[in-house]
């Protein structure tokens, strides 16, 4: 399995994903 990371770096927010087993973690 591959990890899939994925990072929104937004003016006001910012958020961090990562994509493993067709399950998605969002840290904000």
């Amino acid at each position: 399995m591959s990890k899939i990371i994925g990072i929104d770096l937004g003016t006001t927010n910012s958020c961090v994903s990562v994509m493993e087993g067709g399950e998605a973690v969002v840290i904000a």
